[in-house]
């Protein structure tokens, strides 16, 4: 049987490379939620939703790629947090302004709750005012 850190790494790369629902559904249950103080994500409160907004980062950010610095195991309440950098360059079309060529390298981190040994809900801990700033978006 996988274990939940097996789980939450196999969604964090899924989600991270943009496939969208699609790639990130088998890990998750379908009405799993999904919370940020980001404003970037305002209005985005499941996870289905969030990781198709992160499918479409990659119209503006065709590079992206993301790496797993730290991933903790809580078994006791069945949470994983997963630490990651996310880079890119905005080369594509999309987003607020034309393509800057400026890159990215953000950090999060990714609270995530399961039930039954499949996401529950993920809290995403994120500067989204740093990121737009890198990629020269304010």
């Amino acid at each position: 049987m996988t274990g939940i850190g097996e789980i939450a790494e196999n969604f964090f790369e899924a989600c991270e490379a943009g496939g969208g629902w699609e790639s990130c559904q088998p890990y998750c249950h379908p009405d799993a939620t999904f919370a940020a103080q980001a404003a970037a994500l305002e209005g985005v409160d499941s996870v289905h939703t969030y990781t198709e907004w992160m499918k479409g980062l990659f119209t503006p950010v065709p590079d992206g790629r993301a790496e797993i610095r730290t991933l903790a195991v809580d078994n006791v309440r069945s949470k994983v947090l997963v630490y990651g950098i996310f880079h890119g360059t905005h080369t594509g079309e999309g987003g607020p302004v034309p393509p800057t060529g400026k890159k990215l390298a953000t950090d999060s981190v990714y609270d995530m709750s399961f039930d039954d040994g499949k996401i529950r809900h993920i809290t995403k801990i994120w500067n989204d005012g740093a990121s737009m700033q890198q990629l020269g978006w304010v």
